[in-house]
Protein backbone atom coordinates (compact mmCIF):
# COMPACT_ATOMS: atom_id res chain seq x y z
CA UNK A 1 0.00 0.00 0.00
CA UNK A 2 3.09 2.37 0.60
CA UNK A 3 4.51 1.73 -2.42
CA UNK A 4 1.00 2.14 -4.45
CA UNK A 5 1.20 5.73 -2.72
CA UNK A 6 4.78 6.88 -3.50
CA UNK A 7 4.32 5.43 -6.86
CA UNK A 8 1.66 7.74 -7.08
CA UNK A 9 2.99 10.80 -5.20
CA UNK A 10 6.62 10.34 -7.17
CA UNK A 11 4.17 10.23 -10.79
CA UNK A 12 2.64 13.52 -10.36
CA UNK A 13 6.00 15.52 -10.17
CA UNK A 14 6.98 14.98 -13.54
CA UNK A 15 3.26 15.77 -14.68
CA UNK A 16 3.37 19.26 -12.57
CA UNK A 17 6.54 20.30 -14.67
CA UNK A 18 5.76 19.52 -17.45
CA UNK A 19 2.29 21.99 -16.84
CA UNK A 20 4.06 24.64 -15.92
CA UNK A 21 6.21 24.71 -18.54
CA UNK A 22 3.35 24.70 -20.50
CA UNK A 23 1.80 27.11 -19.11
CA UNK A 24 4.79 29.44 -19.36
CA UNK A 25 5.30 28.70 -23.28
CA UNK A 26 1.59 29.07 -23.33
CA UNK A 27 1.73 33.08 -22.32
CA UNK A 28 5.21 33.73 -23.57
CA UNK A 29 3.60 33.47 -26.97
CA UNK A 30 0.92 35.58 -26.19
CA UNK A 31 1.52 38.63 -28.53
CA UNK A 32 2.41 41.88 -26.90
CA UNK A 33 4.87 43.10 -23.71
CA UNK A 34 3.91 43.20 -20.11
CA UNK A 35 6.25 45.84 -19.36
CA UNK A 36 4.78 48.12 -22.02
CA UNK A 37 0.97 47.12 -20.82
CA UNK A 38 1.84 47.95 -17.05
CA UNK A 39 3.37 51.20 -18.03
CA UNK A 40 1.03 52.58 -20.82
CA UNK A 41 1.45 54.55 -24.19
CA UNK A 42 3.47 57.12 -22.72
CA UNK A 43 6.27 55.05 -21.13
CA UNK A 44 9.87 55.84 -22.59
CA UNK A 45 12.17 53.16 -23.80
CA UNK A 46 13.94 53.22 -20.84
CA UNK A 47 11.52 52.98 -18.68
CA UNK A 48 10.00 49.92 -20.18
CA UNK A 49 13.61 48.06 -20.13
CA UNK A 50 13.88 48.74 -16.55
CA UNK A 51 10.73 47.26 -15.77
CA UNK A 52 11.36 44.03 -18.02
CA UNK A 53 14.65 43.99 -16.09
CA UNK A 54 12.91 43.99 -12.96
CA UNK A 55 10.13 41.39 -14.21
CA UNK A 56 13.32 39.19 -15.25
CA UNK A 57 12.04 39.51 -19.07
CA UNK A 58 15.33 40.65 -20.05
CA UNK A 59 17.27 37.47 -19.87
CA UNK A 60 17.11 34.35 -22.04
CA UNK A 61 13.73 31.76 -21.97
CA UNK A 62 15.33 29.25 -20.13
CA UNK A 63 16.39 31.98 -18.25
CA UNK A 64 12.95 33.57 -17.44
CA UNK A 65 11.49 30.01 -17.13
CA UNK A 66 13.84 28.74 -13.72
CA UNK A 67 13.61 31.97 -12.03
CA UNK A 68 9.46 32.31 -12.25
CA UNK A 69 9.82 28.66 -11.33
CA UNK A 70 12.00 29.43 -8.47
CA UNK A 71 9.63 32.30 -7.79
CA UNK A 72 6.02 29.69 -7.67
CA UNK A 73 8.03 27.18 -5.75
CA UNK A 74 8.51 30.11 -2.68
CA UNK A 75 4.82 30.89 -3.26
CA UNK A 76 5.54 34.46 -5.47
CA UNK A 77 3.05 34.36 -7.89
CA UNK A 78 4.06 38.46 -9.03
CA UNK A 79 2.11 40.70 -9.13
CA UNK A 80 -1.28 41.75 -10.70
CA UNK A 81 -0.47 44.98 -13.26
CA UNK A 82 -3.94 46.23 -12.83
CA UNK A 83 -4.05 46.56 -9.73
CA UNK A 84 -0.80 46.12 -8.45
CA UNK A 85 -1.90 43.40 -5.79
CA UNK A 86 0.30 40.34 -5.23
CA UNK A 87 -1.15 37.49 -7.77
CA UNK A 88 -1.76 34.40 -5.07
CA UNK A 89 -3.78 35.43 -2.31
CA UNK A 90 -5.91 37.05 -5.15
CA UNK A 91 -6.02 33.64 -6.30
CA UNK A 92 -7.10 31.91 -2.91
CA UNK A 93 -9.53 34.69 -2.06
CA UNK A 94 -11.32 33.67 -5.43
CA UNK A 95 -10.01 29.96 -5.31
CA UNK A 96 -11.94 29.83 -1.71
CA UNK A 97 -15.40 31.50 -3.23
CA UNK A 98 -15.04 28.56 -6.74
CA UNK A 99 -14.36 25.40 -4.06
CA UNK A 100 -17.48 26.41 -2.27
CA UNK A 101 -19.62 26.41 -5.00
CA UNK A 102 -18.51 23.35 -7.19
CA UNK A 103 -17.47 20.57 -3.69
CA UNK A 104 -21.43 21.55 -2.74
CA UNK A 105 -22.42 20.71 -6.23
CA UNK A 106 -20.22 17.61 -6.92
CA UNK A 107 -21.41 16.30 -3.35
CA UNK A 108 -25.11 16.83 -4.35
CA UNK A 109 -24.69 15.42 -7.87
CA UNK A 110 -23.19 12.04 -6.46
CA UNK A 111 -25.26 12.00 -3.54
CA UNK A 112 -28.49 12.07 -6.56
CA UNK A 113 -26.38 9.63 -9.52
CA UNK A 114 -25.02 7.17 -8.04
CA UNK A 115 -28.19 5.81 -6.94
CA UNK A 116 -30.23 6.65 -9.40
CA UNK A 117 -27.54 4.81 -11.57
CA UNK A 118 -27.81 1.55 -9.93
CA UNK A 119 -31.47 1.98 -9.33
CA UNK A 120 -31.46 2.02 -13.28
CA UNK A 121 -28.73 -0.75 -14.16
CA UNK A 122 -30.83 -3.14 -11.39
CA UNK A 123 -34.10 -2.88 -13.69
CA UNK A 124 -32.09 -2.80 -16.49
CA UNK A 125 -34.78 -2.25 -19.45
CA UNK A 126 -37.47 -1.55 -16.90
CA UNK A 127 -39.67 1.68 -16.95
CA UNK A 128 -37.49 3.27 -14.19
CA UNK A 129 -34.58 2.19 -16.49
CA UNK A 130 -35.26 4.19 -19.91
CA UNK A 131 -36.33 7.04 -17.59
CA UNK A 132 -33.32 7.48 -15.73
CA UNK A 133 -31.61 6.93 -19.16
CA UNK A 134 -33.77 9.79 -20.85
CA UNK A 135 -33.79 11.97 -18.19
CA UNK A 136 -29.61 11.79 -18.13
CA UNK A 137 -29.04 12.38 -21.73
CA UNK A 138 -31.51 15.21 -21.72
CA UNK A 139 -29.25 16.79 -18.80
CA UNK A 140 -26.03 16.17 -20.81
CA UNK A 141 -27.37 17.59 -23.72
CA UNK A 142 -28.35 21.38 -22.33
CA UNK A 143 -25.74 23.60 -22.70
CA UNK A 144 -24.60 25.13 -18.83
CA UNK A 145 -25.00 28.67 -19.56
CA UNK A 146 -28.30 27.77 -20.93
CA UNK A 147 -29.33 26.19 -18.59
CA UNK A 148 -28.20 28.71 -15.95
CA UNK A 149 -29.94 31.24 -17.80
CA UNK A 150 -33.20 29.83 -17.27
CA UNK A 151 -32.74 28.65 -13.69
CA UNK A 152 -31.81 32.55 -13.03
CA UNK A 153 -35.46 33.25 -15.02
CA UNK A 154 -37.55 31.01 -13.02
CA UNK A 155 -35.73 31.07 -9.58
CA UNK A 156 -34.27 34.58 -9.70
CA UNK A 157 -36.61 36.82 -11.69
CA UNK A 158 -40.04 35.25 -11.84
CA UNK A 159 -40.67 33.40 -8.42
CA UNK A 160 -38.03 35.98 -6.78
CA UNK A 161 -37.12 33.24 -4.76
CA UNK A 162 -33.18 34.08 -4.87
CA UNK A 163 -31.32 37.25 -5.34
CA UNK A 164 -29.60 37.50 -8.87
CA UNK A 165 -26.95 39.14 -8.67
CA UNK A 166 -24.10 39.28 -6.13
CA UNK A 167 -22.62 37.20 -3.56
CA UNK A 168 -21.87 36.84 0.36
CA UNK A 169 -19.52 35.20 2.14
CA UNK A 170 -20.04 32.47 4.62
CA UNK A 171 -17.99 34.28 7.12
CA UNK A 172 -20.66 37.32 7.07
CA UNK A 173 -23.91 35.60 6.71
CA UNK A 174 -24.87 31.82 6.14
CA UNK A 175 -28.15 31.85 5.34
CA UNK A 176 -27.61 34.93 3.17
CA UNK A 177 -24.96 33.06 1.43
CA UNK A 178 -26.48 30.26 1.08
CA UNK A 179 -29.58 32.19 -0.90
CA UNK A 180 -26.37 33.62 -3.24
CA UNK A 181 -25.02 30.43 -4.04
CA UNK A 182 -28.33 28.32 -4.88
CA UNK A 183 -28.63 28.94 -8.35
CA UNK A 184 -24.94 28.04 -9.26
CA UNK A 185 -25.49 25.11 -7.20
CA UNK A 186 -28.23 23.71 -8.83
CA UNK A 187 -26.89 24.46 -12.33
CA UNK A 188 -23.76 22.64 -12.18
CA UNK A 189 -25.55 19.83 -10.07
CA UNK A 190 -27.80 19.54 -13.18
CA UNK A 191 -25.26 20.23 -15.65
CA UNK A 192 -23.23 16.93 -13.95
CA UNK A 193 -25.51 14.76 -12.87
CA UNK A 194 -26.46 12.80 -16.67
CA UNK A 195 -22.64 11.94 -16.43
CA UNK A 196 -22.58 10.52 -13.35
CA UNK A 197 -25.87 8.85 -13.67
CA UNK A 198 -24.46 7.01 -16.98
CA UNK A 199 -21.65 6.04 -15.43
CA UNK A 200 -22.78 4.44 -12.30
CA UNK A 201 -24.97 2.69 -14.97
CA UNK A 202 -22.89 1.20 -16.72
CA UNK A 203 -20.45 -0.01 -14.09
CA UNK A 204 -23.45 -1.26 -12.14
CA UNK A 205 -24.15 -3.32 -15.15
CA UNK A 206 -20.73 -4.87 -15.50
CA UNK A 207 -20.49 -5.55 -12.09
CA UNK A 208 -23.81 -7.70 -11.96
CA UNK A 209 -22.64 -9.78 -14.35
CA UNK A 210 -20.17 -10.76 -12.64
CA UNK A 211 -20.27 -14.68 -10.62
CA UNK A 212 -19.86 -13.52 -6.96
CA UNK A 213 -23.50 -11.19 -7.62
CA UNK A 214 -24.79 -14.85 -8.99
CA UNK A 215 -22.86 -16.80 -5.79
CA UNK A 216 -24.45 -14.18 -3.54
CA UNK A 217 -27.62 -14.42 -4.60
CA UNK A 218 -27.70 -18.07 -4.56
CA UNK A 219 -27.02 -17.71 -0.90
CA UNK A 220 -30.47 -16.43 -0.25
CA UNK A 221 -29.31 -12.72 0.02
CA UNK A 222 -31.92 -9.87 -0.22
CA UNK A 223 -31.46 -7.94 -3.25
CA UNK A 224 -30.64 -4.89 -0.97
CA UNK A 225 -27.99 -6.77 0.60
CA UNK A 226 -26.41 -7.69 -2.83
CA UNK A 227 -26.29 -4.40 -4.17
CA UNK A 228 -24.83 -2.41 -1.32
CA UNK A 229 -22.58 -4.88 0.54
CA UNK A 230 -21.38 -7.34 -2.70
CA UNK A 231 -21.99 -4.58 -5.73
CA UNK A 232 -21.70 -1.24 -4.42
CA UNK A 233 -17.81 -1.14 -3.70
CA UNK A 234 -16.74 -2.43 -7.25
CA UNK A 235 -19.71 -0.22 -9.35
CA UNK A 236 -18.66 2.76 -7.12
CA UNK A 237 -14.74 2.46 -8.14
CA UNK A 238 -14.96 3.90 -11.96
CA UNK A 239 -17.53 6.08 -10.91
CA UNK A 240 -15.40 7.95 -8.47
CA UNK A 241 -12.65 8.12 -10.62
CA UNK A 242 -15.27 10.60 -12.71
CA UNK A 243 -15.97 12.23 -10.16
CA UNK A 244 -12.78 13.53 -9.61
CA UNK A 245 -11.89 14.21 -13.55
CA UNK A 246 -15.41 16.60 -12.76
CA UNK A 247 -14.66 17.76 -9.64
CA UNK A 248 -10.85 18.74 -10.91
CA UNK A 249 -12.02 20.25 -14.02
CA UNK A 250 -15.36 22.21 -12.25
CA UNK A 251 -12.72 23.55 -10.18
CA UNK A 252 -10.75 26.03 -12.40
CA UNK A 253 -13.76 25.51 -15.31
CA UNK A 254 -16.93 26.95 -13.98
CA UNK A 255 -15.95 30.75 -15.45
CA UNK A 256 -19.27 30.30 -17.34
CA UNK A 257 -21.63 29.63 -14.71
CA UNK A 258 -19.69 32.92 -11.94
CA UNK A 259 -20.37 35.00 -15.24
CA UNK A 260 -23.98 34.16 -15.15
CA UNK A 261 -24.28 34.56 -11.87
CA UNK A 262 -21.88 37.23 -10.96
CA UNK A 263 -20.10 35.03 -8.49
CA UNK A 264 -16.49 36.15 -7.93
CA UNK A 265 -15.03 33.03 -8.54
CA UNK A 266 -11.35 31.54 -9.89
CA UNK A 267 -12.76 31.32 -13.55
CA UNK A 268 -14.16 34.76 -13.23
CA UNK A 269 -10.98 36.41 -11.90
CA UNK A 270 -8.94 34.46 -15.05
CA UNK A 271 -11.52 35.49 -17.77
CA UNK A 272 -11.22 39.15 -16.39
CA UNK A 273 -7.56 38.79 -16.09
CA UNK A 274 -7.87 37.79 -19.94
CA UNK A 275 -9.16 40.68 -21.20
CA UNK A 276 -7.51 42.87 -18.90
CA UNK A 277 -4.27 41.35 -20.38
CA UNK A 278 -2.73 41.19 -16.67
CA UNK A 279 -0.51 38.30 -17.80
CA UNK A 280 1.07 37.42 -14.44
CA UNK A 281 -2.57 36.66 -13.21
CA UNK A 282 -3.44 34.35 -16.22
CA UNK A 283 -0.50 32.80 -15.52
CA UNK A 284 -0.79 32.07 -12.18
CA UNK A 285 -4.49 31.39 -12.28
CA UNK A 286 -3.44 28.33 -15.17
CA UNK A 287 -1.05 27.43 -13.32
CA UNK A 288 -3.06 26.82 -9.99
CA UNK A 289 -5.41 25.45 -12.03
CA UNK A 290 -3.40 23.25 -13.20
CA UNK A 291 -1.59 22.17 -9.83
CA UNK A 292 -5.55 21.68 -8.83
CA UNK A 293 -6.51 19.51 -11.33
CA UNK A 294 -3.42 17.28 -11.06
CA UNK A 295 -3.79 17.22 -7.25
CA UNK A 296 -7.42 16.50 -6.83
CA UNK A 297 -6.66 13.18 -9.33
CA UNK A 298 -3.78 12.20 -7.32
CA UNK A 299 -6.12 11.90 -4.02
CA UNK A 300 -8.63 10.33 -6.58
CA UNK A 301 -6.10 7.48 -6.85
CA UNK A 302 -4.95 7.32 -3.48
CA UNK A 303 -8.29 6.58 -2.51
CA UNK A 304 -9.43 4.50 -5.05
CA UNK A 305 -7.84 1.15 -3.34
CA UNK A 306 -10.85 1.86 -0.64
CA UNK A 307 -13.11 0.61 -3.03
CA UNK A 308 -10.55 -1.58 -5.23
CA UNK A 309 -8.02 -3.36 -3.16
CA UNK A 310 -6.76 -5.13 -6.03
CA UNK A 311 -5.01 -1.52 -7.06
CA UNK A 312 -2.92 -1.65 -4.53
CA UNK A 313 -1.39 -5.06 -4.89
Amino acid sequence: MMRFVLDRIVSAIPTLLIASIAVFAMIRLIPGDPASIMLGDLATPDQVAAIRKEMGLDGSIATQYLLWLTNILSGDFGQSIGSGDPVLPLILERFTVSATIVVAAVFLAALIAVPAGMFAAWRQHSLGDVGVVAISTLLLSIPSFWLGLMILLLFGLWLKWFPIIGYVSFNEDFWTALSYIFMPVLTLVLVELGAIVRMARAATIEVARLEYITHARAKGLSENAVIWRHAFKNAFAPTWTLIGLILGGLLGGIAVTETVFTIPGLGRLLVDAIYARDYPVVQGCILFISVIYVMVNLLVDLLYPIFDPRVAE
